[in-house]
């Protein structure tokens, strides 16, 4: 059942859906326009989809440098840089704050509500 429906996804997004087949599902003769809306989408919407017998380092490395690559391409076109160094420089600045905070069990309240919790949820579970 699970194969069937990851194989089902990328025919959907491909295939679409349109007004008329929403209303053909429906056997009463009114249809909430808001319902019929929602069910609809247009189709042709390009996918990836990955087969492979076991997980392993190479296969781990390949959809890695792949997910690199997309996002290399995507950021070109979209004129991003993807790989902004200035912001992990600033990923580096704050890790030098964060890590001492790991050193110790003690509720971290002294950051950003979300890093707060993000860090004291990890002392938690560590």
């Amino acid at each position: 059942m699970l194969i069937s429906n990851f194989l089902a996804q990328p025919q959907a997004l491909m295939q679409g859906k349109t007004a008329e087949q929403v209303l053909t599902e429906f056997k009463q003769s009114e249809v909430d326009e808001v319902l019929v809306n929602a069910k609809v989408f247009p189709g042709n919407i390009p996918t990836n989809s990955f087969l492979f017998k076991k997980l392993e380092p190479e296969t781990l490395g390949s959809l890695i440098a792949l997910y690199e690559h997309k996002v290399f391409v995507q950021g070109v076109i979209w004129n991003i840089n993807s790989f902004d160094q200035m912001g992990v420089e600033l990923g580096k600045v704050l890790a030098s704050v964060i890590y001492p905070e790991l050193q110790h069990n003690n509720s971290l309240t002294n950051l950003d509500s979300s890093t707060n919790g993000l860090i004291n949820h990890f002392k938690k579970i560590r």
